[in-house]
């Protein structure tokens, strides 16, 4: 990874083991509503602002998507995901991200969590890690446009051809290779299928993450 300057990873389902938290969240809140919505459908639309998601599927299922109505049923969201998650990290993340920056490599973390939750859902020894941090409140615009990682591999003073994204969703891939970075997608929530189509170039499980990074 001589040419690799920094890792910006996104963090539901890379860092921490929070998407089946996210999934049930939803889908108690949207079935409020009469909507209902697989693992895949919510994984799908993993990276994306939380007013995207919901526009979404509101207006798919004829629903009315003002604003105050949106912020209702997040905030119930919200309320049900902070009361059940409870934080796991993926396999091997504490070692890695210790390794990577002992090696002199910058680390960020891009994600469609709001900042202030970002620095919740992160361990307090983990969260000093990261050299910069983008959350959705970060950026105008959330993945699959490029600014997410354009805005972290800027903060870091890089180039896009700089950086490596360590990704698990397809809005997340689209995002990295839009901003022109390679991109290596770990099959933590969606098959390898999807992750191929949606444009990474490389693939691997979580166990084999740090040996897929270091080999490049």
């Amino acid at each position: 990874m001589s040419k690799i300057k920094a890792v910006l990873f996104d963090m539901d389902g890379v860092i921490v083991d929070s998407m089946p938290y996210h999934f049930f969240a939803w889908y108690e809140a949207f079935k409020k509503y009469g909507i209902t919505v697989s693992t895949q459908d919510i994984y799908e639309h993993e990276g994306e602002k939380w007013d995207t998601t919901l526009k979404y599927y509101l207006t798919s299922n004829n629903l009315p998507s003002d604003l105050p109505f949106m912020q209702k049923i997040f905030n119930y969201r919200q309320k049900l995901f902070h009361k059940i998650f409870k934080r796991h990290l993926m396999p091997g993340i504490p070692d890695l991200l210790h390794t990577l920056k002992n090696s002199g490599c910058l680390l960020g973390l891009v994600s469609g969590t709001p900042s202030g939750d970002v620095k919740r859902l992160i361990s307090g020894q983990l969260y000093p890690l990261f050299d910069c941090i983008v959350g959705g409140d970060n950026v105008a615009h959330s993945k699959p446009h490029p600014e997410p990682y354009l805005t972290a591999a800027q903060k870091l003073g890089l180039k896009a051809k700089d950086c490596l994204v360590v990704e698990n969703a397809p809005l997340g891939i689209a995002s990295a290779k839009a901003a022109k970075m390679r991109c290596l997608a770990v099959t933590t929530s969606l098959p390898e299928s999807y992750l191929k189509k949606a444009g990474a170039d490389y693939i691997c499980n979580i166990k084999d993450l740090r040996k897929a990074i270091f080999s490049l």
